[in-house]
Parts: C-alpha cells; structure tokens; sequence
C-alpha cells in the first residue's frame, strides 16, 4: 500500500529515497551535494523541493543518466509500485 503525500512539494533527496531510485537518503544527499542531480536543468540540493510534473536527471560518474518525469509524490511506497510515481524519459 501506498501512503499518499498530503503536500504538493517534497524534498528530492526524500524523493529518490521513496522511489528507490537510490536506496538511502544519505546517499541521495551525496549525489546531491556531488551535483549529479538536476531538476528541471537547475542542480539540486538536498532540500531542493520537487513537484509533479518536475523533469529530474540523476546521472553518475561513469556518465549514464536517468531522466524522469515526477507523476505522484506519496510519503512512502513498496518496491512493485514505484513505478507509479515516475515516467521514465
């Protein structure tokens, strides 16, 4: 079951963690502060907030990249559903 996030913004370093597009939150705060995440072509940070309809690249030091499209913002999710809340561009 997915909890549904009351609030029409969410920190993104809490969004890569609920969307298991990186497993930990202390992780996602690395990336962020490393400048491997973009939102909407603005670096983030780690209490940069995200809002449906944000486009995100997440890339790494090897050079592949992840873009999505924010769908849902929810509070937390299982592992089959997160596909829910992001399209893959």
């Amino acid at each position: 079951m997915c909890y549904y996030f009351t609030g029409e913004i969410m920190r993104i370093d809490k969004y890569l963690k609920v969307t298991h597009i990186i497993k930990r939150r202390e992780v996602a705060k690395k990336m962020l502060d490393a400048g491997f995440v973009s939102i909407n072509d603005k670096l983030a940070k780690p209490a940069s907030e995200v809002k449906v309809g944000d486009i995100v690249c997440i890339s790494n030091p090897n050079g592949q990249k992840l873009t999505i499209e924010v769908k849902i913002l929810k509070e937390s999710c299982p592992l089959n559903k997160v596909n829910e809340l992001y399209d893959i561009k």
